[in-house]
């Protein structure tokens, strides 16, 4: 089983995460933050990784650190889950429609973080998850895990919409890298390292 597990507390935070890429979709998520935690919650059954999320922020300030801090400590569980990286897809590219809107994540695991994300324009607002965190998070996740992460948004018009979709695709996406391919012996780079 590749499992990673951190715990993080800082002056704004205090969580523990467990990510297991071999599980079955199960999560337990607690950020406070119910439109995020129901996020994560996606990402993981569509990933069928087992997660778990605790933390405990400062959101009586906002929900910035919260999100940013999952961020930073899933990215660091996905990097340690993957070791030394034998054997995986590397890569993976998940086009995923929710309704009227239309999502695309593509990803490698390439140990070069990069985030490119093109979503336009989102309501200020969905229950009590500022948008403006998708971005954080996902360059936290990205910079942490040592993953190219592309995101874009090709139309759409509903917010609620727009995000699920990215949160679907991401899991999607990143089953189809971590997955293992036979043919595959080694780290999949020709340089020998990722």
């Amino acid at each position: 089983m590749r499992i990673g597990k951190i715990n993080r507390t800082t002056n704004e935070t205090r969580l523990d995460i467990e990510l297991n890429l071999d599980g079955a979709g199960k999560s337990e998520i607690s950020s406070g933050i119910g439109f995020f935690d129901h996020m994560l919650n996606l990402f993981a059954a569509h990933g069928q990784f087992d997660l778990k999320v605790n933390c405990a922020g400062d959101l009586h300030v906002d929900g910035h650190h919260s999100v940013e801090d999952i961020g930073i400590a899933l990215g660091a569980a996905l990097k340690a889950a993957l070791g030394d990286k034998r054997g995986i897809t590397r890569y993976g590219t998940f086009f995923l429609p929710m309704d009227e809107t239309l999502a695309l994540v593509s990803l490698d695991i390439s140990g070069r973080p990069y985030l490119v994300c093109e979503v336009g324009n989102l309501a200020p607002m969905i229950g009590s998850f500022d948008t403006e965190l998708v971005e954080e998070f996902l360059r936290a996740f990205a910079v942490n895990a040592g993953i190219t992460l592309h995101v874009r948004i090709f139309y759409g018009k509903n917010s609620h919409h727009k995000v699920e979709a990215i949160f679907k695709a991401l899991g999607h996406a990143l089953r189809t890298a971590v997955a293992f391919d036979e043919k595959i012996h080694g780290v999949p780079s020709t340089k020998g390292v990722l």
